[in-house]
């Protein structure tokens, strides 16, 4: 009996596995399309939009395309870490995924300091970057990791400091127990989401959250104008593309932890029979999720870079004394309740 629950435990692991990293796969390719459909709906042009109906088969054609390329590198270049720097920042991108609920039964592992492993494998991302830009021995990618690497960690703080008061409120580090600890309503419509307790720690993993992830406003690390396209500048076909899913991968995680800290998770309504009660928590996560993802495409498309010395200004000088001080008022609110 003991073995046989072992294997199945073993099976139901495996199987959460596939689930929630192939569907990863898929939303990793289309978010490209994704971002550019919308990018060139708010530009006025058509975009990608030739390859099968309606383009979606465009993702197919790039990973064909980055797949054959030819595969350069530099004669200078140091070679095993030329070739191990994206890893490095695909790695521990994909590792947070593995303790992030997608829904009541859809997690790989749960852990009691989820969250902390969420920010600590995130924070070696980095790492792939500063690596990659030095490994190239190019002036142009060393500058734009330098630059990376400064403003990394810089907002790293302000982005840990902001979930703070959300902890102080759930009393966890479990990601599923401080989704558990947002059920329910106030004055029976209200949700009882952290954002409504913590509006001030919310717009700060926002815009931190945007740093981290070198997205515009803050991509100054790859910004075309300034470094011929950043860090990556000399790597290409798949080495590339295995950047590009770093990016985004980054991205969805950030939107899950902010889903997850202060829009209530997977909860939601739930009505209907009882297959589609199991499901909806996951489908209202995944919308949840969307809905986050719209707004950095959106915000690319609209928002104009700001300059490197303005950003590091914003960041020291404004953003980490706002997260201290959310930190203070909500600790004696705490601790007077």
């Amino acid at each position: 009996m003991i073995d046989y629950l072992t294997n199945r435990d073993f099976l139901l692991m495996v199987l959460r596995l596939v689930i929630v990293f192939g569907g990863l796969m898929g939303a990793f390719a289309y978010l490209s399309l994704v971002e550019r459909r919308v990018m060139a709906f708010v530009q006025m042009r058509p975009g990608p939009n030739r390859v099968g109906p309606f383009g979606l088969l465009q993702p197919i054609a790039d990973g064909l395309k980055f797949l054959f390329k030819e595969q350069i590198r530099p004669t200078g270049a140091n070679a095993w870490l030329y070739l191990a720097a994206p890893l490095i920042s695909l790695v521990p991108a994909l590792l947070s995924f593995s303790v992030i609920p997608f829904g009541p039964a859809l997690q790989v592992t749960d852990l009691n300091v989820a969250l902390l492993v969420v920010f600590a494998v995130g924070s070696l991302s980095v790492y792939g970057i500063v690596i990659g830009g030095w490994a190239s021995n190019s002036k142009y990618p060393l500058i734009a990791s330098m630059r990376s690497s400064a403003q990394m960690i810089s907002y790293e703080l302000s982005l840990t400091l902001s979930v703070v008061g959300v902890l102080m409120i759930g009393n966890t580090l479990s990601l599923v127990k401080l989704v558990q600890s947002q059920e329910g309503l106030w004055l029976g419509f209200i949700p009882r989401w952290n954002i409504f307790l913590q509006p001030v720690a919310f717009v700060i993993y926002i815009i931190a959250a945007t740093a981290e992830t070198n997205r515009l406003p803050f991509d100054l690390a790859e910004s075309e104008q300034e470094l011929v396209s950043g860090w990556h500048t000399e790597y290409s076909g798949m080495k590339f593309a295995i950047y590009m899913l770093a990016e985004y991968a980054n991205l969805i995680a950030v939107s899950c932890i902010a889903t997850i800290l202060f829009f209530g998770g997977w909860n939601g309504p739930s009505f209907g029979p009882d297959w589609m009660v199991m499901i909806l928590p996951t489908i209202w996560f995944v919308m949840k999720i969307s809905v986050f993802v719209f707004f950095y495409v959106l915000m690319r498309s609209t928002v104009p870079r700001v300059r490197y010395d303005q950003l590091m200004r914003f960041g020291w000088k404004l953003m980490l004394p706002v997260a201290l001080a959310n930190i203070l008022i909500t600790s004696l609110l705490v601790a007077l309740s």
